[in-house]
């Protein structure tokens, strides 16, 4: 199993040619032991020979057929270059990671780097954070680290003040570089969303920088415009590996654990896959029970159905004992399930695009009126 650790990883490295950058990544690979003096020259035969420069900001410099005895053990050291290195041929590298293999153990990360590839927002992030447990948690996948960790969670806070808990939660995230001074602004001038038993949900459309949630919670539970507070969870977003946790949300069993669990119960929680209803997608017994009604209602907000106003829209949903399925007219998407949160904003819907709902059941006029009403009158969102 390859193993890549905090010392194998250079922030904020300078070079002036792509030659001074292989000399770095040569020298530190010697220094960890992975690689003989001698390997710098395979690294820059090989360099000669075919350009190592993978493409979104990406280089992979690694030693020839002649340098390969020099390998002591298989490893890596990665250099940040956050100003570029030119590369040639047009290409400037900010991730620079240099390779020594005696085996196949270091093959996990080439297909983890694989598929940095095309995530221009990944290789963006890896290019700039300051922050080497970020920089490796992107580098490998680890999705757990970028969305919740135990840093990120406060509880037995003393306090009766929502701003007081929004206000905790934006301080964890910013020190993780999950979100800059944008999002805080609008965070905090923009009112929370209740998601009920106490839970209050709080995000930004702008300045989100990573995938990550806060939660704070308090001693004691208080009220606010007359309705309970006891945790204040709040969101940023970038992409959507963070929707099997948002879907977590959702789950009852899971709010009971965010409002009593401990920092690892709601860790475990928060990891764990809930029961959600399954999807729907052409579903014959759906579509073809009787009778069935359905509406055509166009998104009204300005950044779309994204997870803020998607969440009211789900949660207004289950409260109704009916089958609702819906689809995007605007992007040909199938039928889904209307009560699972992750299908409803994969539905990519857009302000101006039409959402077509179709529900069965003795609340099914009832729920689609609401519904209608809901989503015109902008989700919460003014």
């Amino acid at each position: 199993m390859f193993q890549l650790s905090d010392n194998d990883i250079h922030l904020s490295a300078q070079a002036t040619d792509k030659q001074q950058a292989i000399e770095l990544v040569a020298d530190a690979l010697v220094k960890a032991g992975y690689v003989e003096s001698g390997y710098l020259q395979g690294m820059l035969e090989r360099e000669f020979q075919m350009t190592t420069y993978l493409s979104n900001g990406i280089a992979i410099p690694h030693g020839s057929l002649n340098t390969r005895h020099m390998v002591n053990k298989t490893g890596v050291q990665i250099f940040q270059f956050p100003q570029g290195i030119n590369w040639g041929d047009g290409h400037i590298a900010y991730i620079v990671i240099g390779l020594a293999a005696d085996s196949d153990s270091h093959l996990t990360l080439l297909r983890q780097i694989t598929r940095l590839l095309d995530n221009e927002k990944a290789v963006k992030q890896l290019a700039t954070t300051q922050n080497v447990k970020q920089f490796r948690s992107l580098i490998m996948g680890d999705t757990h680290y970028s969305i919740i960790n135990a840093e990120s969670i406060s509880l037995g806070v003393e306090t009766k003040s929502l701003l007081t808990l929004t206000a905790l939660n934006a301080e964890k995230l910013q020190q993780q570089q999950a979100v800059n001074n944008d999002f805080i602004m609008e965070l905090l001038a923009s009112p929370a969303l209740p998601l009920g038993k106490g839970i209050w949900l709080t995000d930004a459309v702008v300045g989100n920088q990573r995938n990550a949630i806060a939660l704070s919670r308090a001693k004691q539970a208080f009220t606010h415009n007359s309705k309970l507070v006891q945790a204040v969870l709040t969101i940023a977003t970038i992409d959507d590996h963070i929707h099997h946790t948002l879907t977590c949300l959702l789950d009852e069993q899971v709010q009971d654990i965010l409002l009593t669990g401990s920092t690892e119960d709601i860790l475990i929680a928060l990891y764990t896959q809930p029961n959600t209803e399954s999807a729907v997608e052409n579903s014959p017994t759906l579509i073809g029970q009787i009778p069935t009604i359905e509406t055509i209602v166009t998104i009204q907000n300005t950044h779309g159905l994204h997870y803020r106003p998607a969440a009211i829209l789900v949660n207004h949903i289950k409260k109704y004992n009916v089958s609702i399925a819906v689809q995007n007219l605007d992007n040909d998407s199938q039928l889904i399930s209307a009560k699972s949160l992750i299908k409803v904003i994969s539905l990519g819907a857009q302000k101006g695009h039409r959402l077509r709902f179709i529900a069965t059941g003795q609340e099914a006029k009832q729920a689609l009126e609401e519904i209608r009403k809901l989503i015109e009158s902008g989700l919460g969102e003014s």
